[in-house]
């Protein structure tokens, strides 16, 4: 879980620049469209659209921005053709590594992902070559800071709400938990006033590749990075462990 967290992490910082340069708005906006196509545009019917939404208002995305892109996907509005494709491939060491795409021009964007790996060190794999790995779990954390209630008490919270599992790290607390048992957890922190500094449908790998060369590990944020600023990536899932002191050093 720790190489998931941190990862996590730096997604999420480099997720507010993003913000302010509008990419991630439009990588929000093909979620949305999506969501609407394949589930409607009702947020309460549609659990994959209610997830878009939220993340939509996260990172400050204009209410008019996330109304046009549904109307897109349930066919209101401009229509828009999107392919969802999932890559796999192993980066540097053999971190494993999973990549969920959407792309209206899915041999474009293939040659583009297989260039990207090749030159940093990693390769495109065959479909399932590492799929197995990773589970969708709903992940939420809670930054270790004073007035929090006591482990003890946030664990009670986690179970009692229908959490999987609730693990202790350096500077937070992780919740795993079901995707059907996500919203109620969520909302059972909510209630109880908790900050939550991550609630999200993610992919959780179920064994992480411990990686303690410094050069090995910048090699493999490398190309992560460069897998995420692609147009087409929607989101990256890797399975790595970097030491608190290396990734310190790196960032």
């Amino acid at each position: 879980m720790a190489g998931h967290s941190k990862w996590a992490n730096t997604k999420h910082r480099k997720a507010r620049v993003d913000a302010q340069k509008g990419k991630l708005f439009t990588k929000i906006a093909r979620e949305l469209i999506v969501a609407a196509r394949e589930g409607g545009p009702d947020p309460d019917a549609n659990f994959r659209l209610r997830l878009a939404i939220q993340k939509a208002r996260d990172v400050n995305m204009p209410g008019d921005n996330i109304n046009r892109a549904i109307q897109k996907g349930s066919g209101e509005g401009e229509s828009i053709s999107l392919e969802q494709v999932t890559y796999e491939g192993y980066g540097p060491s053999g971190v494993a590594i999973l990549l969920e795409i959407m792309t209206d021009n899915r041999n474009r964007t293939a040659a583009d992902i297989r260039h990207i790996f090749s030159r940093r060190g990693g390769s495109m794999g065959e479909s399932g070559c590492v799929a197995w790995i990773f589970n969708r779990k709903g992940y939420l954390t809670i930054d270790r800071a004073e007035g929090l209630p006591s482990e003890d008490e946030l664990m009670m919270l986690a179970l009692e709400g229908g959490a999987e599992d609730f693990q202790t790290e350096e500077n937070s607390y992780v919740i795993l938990t079901s995707t059907e048992d996500f919203e109620r957890v969520k909302d059972t922190f909510m209630k109880e006033n908790i900050k939550l500094s991550t609630a999200e449908v993610t992919m959780v790998p179920s064994n992480l590749v411990r990686i303690e060369d410094a050069d090995e590990a910048a090699k493999v944020l490398n190309l992560l990075e460069a897998l995420e600023e692609h147009d087409d990536v929607q989101n990256v899932y890797a399975n790595f462990d970097i030491p608190d002191e290396i990734m310190q050093s790196l960032q």
